[in-house]
């Protein structure tokens, strides 16, 4: 019941562009390290760079897992489920990274993203995931639900810090800099955001 792809387009591309919400999976190489799972929202976060890759914008939150998982050891799975029509689960089993601030890379990349504001959201750094392997399956007992809007609580909470408060917040939380299992997390103090880029032209694929 479940295929396999060689790339992410078409119908596949569709799909996974139209849903409001993935997951993000991945863990410490450590045997007994805590395994993370991270739900993903807000329209316009998450990107389709190329047939191979994907990239979604990481905000201010009060851990910082995935980010120190793929420092160490770059594996990351993510999934979509269609709660609304058709059912089907697409995964993209593949290896990631964060691009900080700092990175060359961080202006021409956030500019893929032209259908959401991160200023308000505290955009900490852009995962960017090349996929190995990309797979679908039924998704059968996968429940029907709603998706009736977007919450607006993040950008009010984060909205209303600059660099140097943004940077003070996050030294203050416990896993942030260091993940649960006393990994890397992400570095402080947070660098200043580069100046806002233009959106990039779309670039087919």
């Amino acid at each position: 019941m479940g295929k396999t792809y060689e790339r992410i387009d078409g119908r596949l591309r569709a799909f996974i562009e139209e849903q409001p919400l993935f997951f993000t999976a991945t863990a410490p190489l450590s045997g007994d390290g805590t395994v993370n799972l991270s739900p993903k929202g807000l329209k316009g976060s998450f990107a389709v760079l190329d047939e191979h890759t994907v990239a979604y914008l990481d905000f201010a939150g009060s851990n910082a897992e995935t980010v120190a998982h793929l420092r160490e050891n770059g594996r990351i799975t993510l999934m979509w489920c269609a709660f609304q029509g058709p059912p089907n689960i697409v995964r993209v089993h593949g290896r990631g990274e964060p691009v900080f601030r700092d990175d060359p890379r961080f202006e021409e990349l956030r500019a893929r993203f032209p259908d959401i504001d991160p200023s308000p959201h505290g955009l900490r750094a852009i995962i960017v995931v090349h996929a190995d392997l990309v797979r679908d399956t039924c998704g059968y007992a996968v429940p029907f639900m709603t998706y009736d809007e977007d919450r607006d609580l993040h950008g009010k909470r984060f909205a209303r810090e600059d660099d140097a408060s943004l940077s003070a917040y996050f030294e203050k939380k416990e896993h942030i800099a260091t993940s649960i299992d006393g990994l890397p997390g992400l570095p402080l103090p947070l660098p200043p955001a580069p100046p806002s880029a233009p959106p990039s032209p779309a670039r087919p694929i």
